[in-house]
């Protein structure tokens, strides 16, 4: 009899957490998850640059990744200018400036 009451128990309580995480992705939107996107897509080769901003690495970033992240953050960009969507075109150009000042940095020291 306990096994049921506590197989029971255990049901309820993850059907309960199954319904609540539902309803919380479903008010999460489809721009924060695109914004939050954007944002890793910049923080990709920050860690390396920074790394060899300060002496700890003398390897740069690949370059074929550096290339591949700047296209991606480039068509969203073009994106963000067809929908005009100024947080998109915001982020994304300071983006732009902090990953080339950086690169500035490094490369012209």
């Amino acid at each position: 009899m306990t096994f049921d009451l506590v197989q029971s128990r255990v049901t309820k309580y993850f059907q309960g957490v199954s319904v609540d995480f539902k309803e919380f992705i479903t008010k999460i939107s489809t721009e924060t998850i695109g914004w939050i996107g954007i944002l890793l897509c910049h923080a990709a080769t920050i860690p390396t640059l920074l790394g060899l901003m300060f002496g700890i690495t003398d390897n740069p970033p690949p370059i074929d990744m550096v290339l591949i992240v700047w296209a991606a953050l480039g068509m969203f960009f073009m994106k963000a200018i067809i929908q005009r969507d100024i947080l998109n075109l915001i982020t994304i150009g300071l983006g732009f400036i902090m990953q080339a000042t950086l690169m500035a940095l490094i490369f012209f020291k």
